[in-house]
């Protein structure tokens, strides 16, 4: 029913599908350590739980495969056969590898919205084609023509970021291995090494910059020992904007300092699956640009997406009609997410002015205060300078007289006359001034707030 469920039509939301992994991961684990294969791995047999701080999940049904033999299995386990390995099928001894297989059908349909292979196959048909793949491939599709393809790669769209996507993919394929023998295999950690695998995706430390040049947000693992400066030099490489002008903020408009843990600005999303990962999300700006040109950089939109665009009335099935519309919902979905991240940036970049406003103030009080302080000691200084000079032609009539101090008088009433730079301040004054009426203006614009209305309700 979780999975069914609209919004999930295309994979669950990144969080969920992390917290899942690491609970299925660590119930199997607990089998095999025990010498318990499961058999029967699929999502009918996992349960919620409310836990203290999120849902759990829960295997449920493990005395069930134990009571089946093999004369009975195809008949018990008709509607699940999917998510069987292939030597159940072909009634072949196994081990737990067959419950690797079942994890990686179930991990896939959970990050896509579908399962990896032929789906809508019969058995027969299914097993016959499927087993043609290659050992990395993790999808056997049917496109809208009919053609089936296979493919190595994990299919858009789902709710990934780049780096989840690219280290979940090459556990996919150690998983999906159509040899027993070779299933679960990891490069690193050997036979059966797969759950390692998953624990050092599972352990990512992940940040998310959204470039607030092109919409694009960018993942960077990051390690508990690294700064934000070492990440910038990253990130100068993903976008060509220079670390001296780049202009990171949190969603409270709050600046990073460069010389911080970059640790501090990332969260453990398996703590929580209500957090929003828009929380962790940071904005980046081009401080060299004055205005932002219209560079957002859209998703590309799904080939059956595409395919439908192009010819509206073109005949489907009704499995395909229903894979094409979920796509086509959550290309709207996050096409309207992408709007309010960066609207989100845009407010942070609002906060952030009006933090420098106030600041902006005050300097410009302390300015004119310190201006007036300095016209008034001028002032005093000319009227001391006049009074010393009539003072001296006065002593001139008695013959006393120093032409080097006449000289020193002299240099420093034209100096002081340098000093008074009232009309520059009252310039500056002014332009402070219009920039803090622009920056009220902004606060005031219908973007500058929360939006609500339609966009809300999609």
């Amino acid at each position: 029913q979780y999975l069914n469920q609209l919004e999930n039509c295309c994979g669950l939301r990144e969080e969920a599908i992390l917290i899942l992994l690491s609970d299925i991961a660590s119930a199997l684990r607990y089998l095999h350590e025990n010498r318990i294969i499961h058999r029967d791995l699929k999502p009918e047999n996992i349960v919620l739980q409310q836990g203290e701080q999120r849902l759990i999940h829960k295997i449920i049904d493990l005395g069930y495969a134990k009571e089946l033999d093999q004369g009975s299995l195809c008949t018990s386990f008709v509607g699940t056969l999917q998510y069987l390995a292939p030597e159940l099928l072909e009634q072949q001894k196994y081990t737990v590898t067959v419950d690797y297989w079942s994890f990686g059908t179930l991990a896939f349909e959970c990050i896509t919205g579908f399962r990896p292979f032929l789906p809508n196959w019969q058995p027969v048909q299914w097993h016959t084609k499927v087993r043609q793949k290659s050992e990395l491939d993790i999808v056997v599709s049917e496109d809208l023509s009919g053609e089936v393809k296979f493919s190595s790669s994990l299919p858009c769209p789902n709710n990934l970021n780049s780096v989840l996507a690219g280290r979940l993919e090459k556990w996919l394929q150690l998983m999906l291995m159509w040899h027993p023998r070779q299933r679960g295999t990891d490069p690193t950690y050997g036979p059966n090494g797969c759950f390692k695998a998953l624990d050092d995706i599972l352990s990512l430390k992940l940040l998310h910059v959204l470039n607030m040049v092109t919409g694009t947000v960018h993942t960077y693992p990051v390690t508990e020992e690294e700064t934000l400066q070492s990440v910038k030099a990253r990130i100068q490489s993903d976008t060509g904007i220079p670390e001296q002008d780049q202009e990171l903020l949190q969603e409270a408009g709050l600046a990073l300092f460069s010389q911080k843990l970059v640790t501090k600005y990332t969260s453990d999303s398996k703590v929580n699956d209500t957090a929003a990962a828009d929380t962790d999300l940071l904005f980046l700006f081009d401080n060299k640009k004055v205005s932002y040109e219209a560079q957002v950089a859209l998703r590309p939109h799904p080939e059956s997406v595409d395919c439908i665009l192009q010819d509206p009335k073109k005949n489907l099935h009704f499995f395909q009609l229903r894979k094409v519309w979920g796509q086509i919902w959550h290309t709207i979905r996050m096409l309207k997410e992408d709007c309010n991240r960066l609207q989100q940036g845009q407010r942070a970049a609002m906060m952030n002015l009006l933090r420098y406003n106030s600041t902006l103030s005050k300097m410009k009080n302390s300015m004119a205060s310190l201006s007036q302080q300095l016209k008034a000691k001028l002032d005093f200084f000319k009227t001391s300078i006049q009074i010393d000079l009539e003072k001296y032609k006065e002593q001139i009539e008695f013959g006393i007289t120093s032409e080097k101090l006449l000289f020193a008088w002299k240099d420093m009433e034209q100096a002081v006359e340098l000093c008074g730079r009232e009309d520059d301040v009252d310039q500056l004054v002014k332009r402070m001034m219009a920039l803090q009426t622009d920056i009220v203006d902004l606060q005031r614009s219908p973007l500058g707030r929360k939006q609500g209305g339609t966009l809300e309700d999609l």
